[in-house]
């Protein structure tokens, strides 16, 4: 062994096999393979000359109990332990914080599409005044509620393109099970055009193919809006 080199201390994560790391864990195996003082371990980052970060987790979880107890505790409190400095007890706070507020926060019931006029107000609060045209999807789930809305692209007064595989990459990517297509026209026109329609029956198309319903394609004005699946054209 060269005179200057140390040997790695074995109880140092990164000297572990890699599954054992609780970063790597959650990266192998996802976040719910980790304990506690795994979890805690990540936010500490790294432990002392004596011990791993896991193993100071360990001895913080062991003297608290559980997390409920855990997250009681203040930074000065978490200061009291050999390794953790005052940066690391702040993260770990606003970590437990973090988790306390999502507790309280009860989810938003999402919004079902039930109706080409359910669509128009959707999407109001993203088209609403715009003074250049935009092309939108509104992603839906199984029960035909709103998973989120995406804004594809954004063009001039009279026009914007549409690129079909950014459609359904997205749609895939969201677990979508359906999708409604929306785009506005500015100068207040609800006739569609030739262009509108090859793109929709385009579209409607590759959803067929990708086993992803496109159930509606919506012009939007601020007066009112013109529906291909109301209009019998899809």
């Amino acid at each position: 062994m060269p005179e200057n080199t140390k040997p790695e201390n074995p109880r140092k994560i990164k000297s572990w096999a890699e599954e054992d790391r609780p970063r790597e864990k959650i990266m192998l195996k996802g976040r719910t393979s980790v304990s506690d003082a795994e979890l805690l371990a990540i936010l500490i980052r790294a432990g002392t000359p004596d011990m791993s970060a896991l193993d100071l987790a360990k001895v913080i979880m062991a003297s608290v109990g559980n997390i409920n107890e855990l997250a009681k505790l203040n930074y000065k409190d978490f200061m009291k332990y050999k390794g953790i400095g005052k940066a690391k007890a702040i993260s770990i706070v606003a970590a437990l914080e973090l988790g306390r507020r999502r507790s309280d926060i009860r989810p938003v019931a999402k919004r079902k599409i039930d109706s080409s006029e359910a669509v128009y107000q959707e999407m109001r609060q993203y088209l609403l005044d715009k003074p250049n045209e935009e092309f939108w999807i509104l992603l839906l789930n199984r029960a035909n509620e709103v998973v989120r809305a995406v804004l594809i692209s954004a063009g001039g007064v009279s026009g914007t393109s549409v690129d079909i595989k950014l459609v359904f990459k997205l749609a895939v990517e969201n677990l979508a099970s359906s999708i409604i297509l929306v785009h506005n026209h500015p100068s207040g026109q609800l006739v569609p055009s030739r262009y509108d329609k090859i793109l929709t029956m385009q579209i409607k198309e590759a959803g067929r193919i990708l086993d992803v319903p496109v159930l509606d394609h919506m012009i939007f004005t601020d007066s009112g809006f013109y529906s291909f699946k109301d209009s019998g054209e899809m």
